[in-house]
């Protein structure tokens, strides 16, 4: 009858194969994604870096702050329904103003003059690693079970590998007793 650490042992052995199997796919896209997401502040490709004024403060006012968005052809905004959000610094002396189709128009807040305006793929990015891009079905369906797989599948790498340095140890061990026991009768 096989122990329980032979048990665990292909049980381990099965979960790590067949739950990297299953995970390769939503995990990749994961590890993607988060690589792109690492650089996001130092690659303008996946965010627009961030404009400074050089006289800080908020002067313009959210009419002037629309009509300075609006004058950008590429960002599609006309009006407030054409904007997703606005985050305003003040310290920086700059507004970003994002539209729906994710163009991002950065305005100074005291003259209103567009300072930046690119197109901002980190939404885009972030929506892909968590899996909400694919709907909310993805992200709890798959997305939510690859990371508990993937979960099982570092605490089942970490038994493989301890498993034949501990059978080692505990083979070194017994070698250094049967010695002294074998020195101590003579």
């Amino acid at each position: 009858m096989p122990s329980n650490r032979v048990k665990l042992n292909k049980w381990s052995r099965k979960l790590h194969r067949w739950g990297s199997l299953a995970t390769v796919l939503p995990f990749a896209l994961v590890i993607a994604t988060g690589l792109l997401l690492q650089l996001k502040k130092q690659s303008a490709w996946v965010q627009p870096p961030t404009a400074r004024s050089d006289d800080p403060g908020m002067v313009i006012g959210w009419d002037g702050l629309l009509a300075s968005a609006a004058s950008v052809p590429e960002s599609g905004i006309a009006s407030w329904d054409d904007v997703d959000r606005v985050d305003v610094r003040p310290g920086r002396g700059i507004a970003k103003v994002r539209s729906l189709t994710s163009w991002e128009v950065q305005v100074d807040t005291r003259t209103g003059e567009v300072l930046r305006s690119a197109y901002r793929r980190s939404d885009l990015i972030e929506s892909l690693h968590d899996g909400s891009f694919f709907g909310e079905w993805a992200k709890l369906g798959v997305f939510l079970p690859s990371g508990l797989i993937v979960a099982g599948l570092l605490l089942t790498g970490i038994w493989l590998w301890w498993m034949p340095h501990g059978a080692r140890r505990r083979k070194a061990r017994s070698k250094t007793r049967s010695k002294t026991g074998s020195q101590t009768r003579a």
